[in-house]
């Protein structure tokens, strides 16, 4: 076990910023990545239901397998965890959130400690796949993994089945690999839209569902103006679909002359027309193509632990500027000592730049 004695432990207030999960995600795997011990106090305290929910239980246990990690306060409900991890190790992993909770928080969770693995991982993650306030799994394939290999990222993910809220039951794969280092990412200029991409999806839903979002995106993209779009549909015959239960909803990403993959996404509800689901999701990604920025501002997100930790220094543009943003930034700068120059306000565009630690895979038998 990793030794507090020479390296204390953290302290972080889970009510810092907006006092949401992301502070506890992004801590315990800066924690696991640099091998330190971390207490997290206040967890979700600014959250209607504080506490620990299943979903974010699960990334706990997750990460501290992965780490053979010692945990205290991991149940639901609870507002305290102690982490204490020991080097991050590769081999086949197998999680269940036991709900709808999202699949693509708990790998949020892993994906930065397992870049510094001591070897390959695979992970099997079941539970929801494409979750309010959450990225879709489409999401995380076509947008954060593009935007991660141009920092030096290994990885593959694949969505087996899709689990909607409430029935859940969807299952993830994904295949990571080791790196020794993150190199910086530095994309300010947008330039010119190569191609807009999308999935539009609806299982255990009749298939004209699925077909009507994707033209009512494609249309609304097309009446603003954009070219060269392709929109496909996912559904199933209803007597060979493989899933739980119902739901709907749409990926769209962009991809420019400069290397940006910028994303947007919707989903659908009970009484929500198809139409509708459609135009948020284009309209979306429109508004984030005319804002000339290079990075949308989910993936901001993502990105500022792997900004921090890299080589060199990297420089985003994005919009709007976040609180939920500006909350990983000032985490960051905690646990890592690095100092991130932020222009712009909360609300409008914005430029983020950092000069990472250049941090280094910790392996065992590695000088």
């Amino acid at each position: 076990m990793i030794s507090t004695k020479f390296f204390p432990m953290i302290e972080i207030d889970g009510a810092m910023g907006e006092g949401g999960g992301a502070v506890l995600r992004t801590a315990l795997a800066l924690g696991a990545v640099s091998q330190r011990a971390i207490h997290v106090f206040n967890v979700r305290a600014k959250r209607s239901k504080p506490g620990l929910q299943p979903q974010h239980l699960c990334g706990i246990e997750a990460l501290a397998k992965l780490t053979r990690a010692e945990i205290r306060g991991a149940s639901v409900g609870s507002t305290e965890v102690i982490f204490e991890p020991r080097p991050t190790e590769g081999g086949r992993y197998h999680f269940d959130i036991g709900t709808a909770g999202s699949t693509t928080l708990v790998l949020q969770t892993l994906m930065l400690a397992v870049a510094f693995a001591s070897g390959p991982v695979h992970l099997e993650v079941k539970g929801g796949t494409d979750n309010p306030l959450a990225p879709s799994i489409d999401f995380m394939k076509n947008v954060t993994l593009p935007n991660l290999r141009r920092m030096g990222y290994r990885g593959e993910v694949e969505c087996i089945r899709r689990g909607h809220y409430p029935r859940g039951g969807g299952i993830v794969h994904a295949k990571l690999e080791p790196i020794e280092k993150l190199s910086s990412i530095k994309i300010t200029d947008q330039g010119k839209v190569l191609k807009i991409s999308g999935l539009a999806h609806a299982v255990k839903l009749p298939a004209q569902i699925a077909t009507r979002i994707a033209h009512a995106a494609s249309m609304e993209l097309l009446s603003a103006g954009q070219g060269n779009v392709d929109i496909k549909s996912e559904s199933y015959h209803l007597a060979q679909d493989p899933h739980i239960g119902p739901g709907a909803g749409i990926t769209l990403w962009a991809e420019t002359e400069y290397g940006a993959v910028i994303g947007a996404s919707s989903l659908g509800s009970p009484g929500k027309p198809s139409e509708q689901v459609g135009k948020e999701a284009a309209q979306e990604l429109t508004k984030q193509l005319r804002a000339r920025i290079t990075v949308d501002y989910h993936m901001a997100d993502q990105l500022i632990p792997y900004m921090a930790l890299a080589e060199g220094t990297s420089e985003i543009t994005t919009s709007p500027l976040t609180s939920h943003t500006l909350t990983n930034i000032e985490l960051v700068q905690n646990i890592l000592g690095v100092r991130f120059l932020v222009e712009g306000g909360i609300g409008s565009p914005g430029k983020i730049s950092v000069k990472g630690i250049g941090f280094k895979a910790l392996r065992l038998g590695k000088s």
